[in-house]
């Protein structure tokens, strides 16, 4: 079944799903409608790549194209023009989607060129349900520096976990998220709005969080994903409160007791869940105790055809959502010998519950020990007057490198409070230092805490890592 067949379906159902980036588009109207002018069938059997500048008509593409293009390219919002390129060669694109007039096919791609407008489907004269094959679908990695990686999935792979519904609000949930769609995060919600909820309702582009917030009030939303970064700047905004949602989602990094414990304190009644998961592994499971880190008892199990797998020290999967391969010549294997992904995040066993300390390549060497930014990162969250933090590494003439921390306050706790403008941070520094020595080796507390107003997060929601 193709995803839009599977929505065609839908479509004859009460609370039929719609997609709304500010203005609703019901996706019944996809039945007999199109966003590309009647060109659907001049891109069967080719490799498309999507390169909008509005997710939403990407979010349309994609539904259209299923079973009817060889291959979906997916691109990220932002892509550097230089890496069009090498794109276009590793995926064979040679079919050009885009919603821009302005902006032409790649140099060289001389093939079919699709402009849409912005717009809701119009009326179509292509027979979809017609021949249909397996449609492969190309995401791009997130990655700070260099090229992206092109990561191969098929729409069996990207929804095996939605059949692993979330509890929260009961019927149809409105799910929304502050994830692009064009990226693995926003993807998989997408596609279990389509499949299961009556309504998805991402974040715009550079929207800020207090409006985005205030137009999931208004849509009712009921279940909401993010990055932890995300929701600290949610939570910092003074919005989150504008939400009743009945199931808040976490994912993408390692998510600390402190931001478990805020959204606990700001949504009582809700499911506080954080999921493990990597564009190349896929979903790999969630936990919703509301603890950090994940019960021991998880590891070398196999439920709904997940393996899990700690036996080397970072967090490996096997399941059904795994990647196929990743393109491009000269590409590394996305799995090991033994069939798994490894997601790159180190582990530590502490009692009955195994904890993530930090990625494998973002490691401080300090005199030639070992320094995981985010476990001192956890440790400085911990304190009441944090809302975030990040380490980082800092050269020194004897060391070779120290750990030095950004961090920045919960509102009111800046320097404002009549003690004077540097007195309160100041005294926050000496408590986050004092909990830093008595928590953590010496080697990783930090040489220099310094109070900031905000820290850069990148388009995936993720705390931007220069150093790593």
């Amino acid at each position: 079944m193709t995803l839009w067949e599977a929505i065609a379906r839908r479509a004859a159902t009460p609370g039929s799903p719609w997609l709304d980036d500010g203005r609703r588009v019901g996706l019944e109207a996809l039945a007999d409608a199109s966003i590309l002018d009647g060109r659907l069938e001049a891109l069967r059997g080719r490799s498309v790549m999507i390169a909008t500048e509005h997710a939403l008509t990407a979010a349309l593409a994609l539904i259209e194209l299923d079973g009817v293009a060889r291959r979906m390219v997916l691109c990220t919002p932002g892509l550097a023009s230089e890496h069009i390129p090498q794109v276009v060669r590793d995926a064979q694109v040679d079919a050009w989607v885009t919603d821009a007039a302005s902006t032409g096919p790649p140099q060289g791609l001389g093939s079919i060129s699709c402009v849409v407008a912005h717009r809701v489907p119009q009326p179509s004269e292509v027979d979809r349900l017609g021949e249909t094959s397996a449609t492969e679908w190309i995401l791009l990695t997130s990655g700070t520096t260099g090229g992206p990686k092109l990561v191969a999935h098929t729409l069996a792979s990207l929804t095996a976990a939605c059949a692993r519904r979330p509890r929260g609000e009961p019927g149809a949930p409105i799910w929304s998220t502050f994830y692009d769609v064009r990226r693995y995060g926003g993807l998989q919600i997408l596609l279990r709005a389509l499949f299961f909820g009556s309504l998805l309702l991402p974040a715009a582009a550079d929207e800020p969080p207090r409006e985005f917030l205030a137009r999931a009030a208004a849509a009712g939303v009921t279940h909401i994903s993010g990055t932890p970064s995300h929701w600290r700047k949610a939570l910092m905004s003074g919005a989150a409160q504008q939400i009743r949602p009945g199931y808040v989602r976490l994912s993408g990094e390692i998510a600390d007791q402190p931001i478990l414990d805020a959204l606990r304190a700001a949504f009582p009644h809700a499911v506080v869940a954080h999921a493990f998961a990597s564009t190349e592994a896929g979903v790999a499971f969630e936990v919703q105790d509301g603890l950090a880190g994940f019960p021991a008892s998880l590891a070398g199990t196999s439920a709904a055809g997940v393996r899990i797998d700690v036996s080397r020290g970072t967090l490996r999967i096997k399941s059904p959502g795994n990647a196929s391969r990743y393109l491009g010549e000269g590409a590394p294997p996305i799995k090991d010998g033994e069939g798994f992904v490894d997601l790159g995040d180190k582990l530590e066993l502490r009692g009955d519950r195994w904890y993530f300390i930090g990625r494998s390549g973002g490691i401080i060497n300090v005199g030639g020990l070992k320094v995981h930014p985010e476990e001192v990162e956890a440790v400085i969250n911990s304190h009441p007057k944090v809302r975030m933090s990040l380490v980082k590494p800092r050269r020194n003439p004897i060391t070779g490198t120290v750990v030095t921390a950004e961090v920045v306050l919960v509102a009111g706790d800046d320097g404002e409070s009549g003690e004077g403008p540097e007195a309160p941070a100041k005294r926050i520094c000496g408590e986050i230092l004092a909990t830093c020595r008595e928590r953590l080796a010496a080697h990783k507390v930090p040489a220099l805490i310094r109070v900031v107003p905000a820290l850069e997060v990148s388009a995936s929601g993720k705390l931007v890592r220069r150093d790593a």
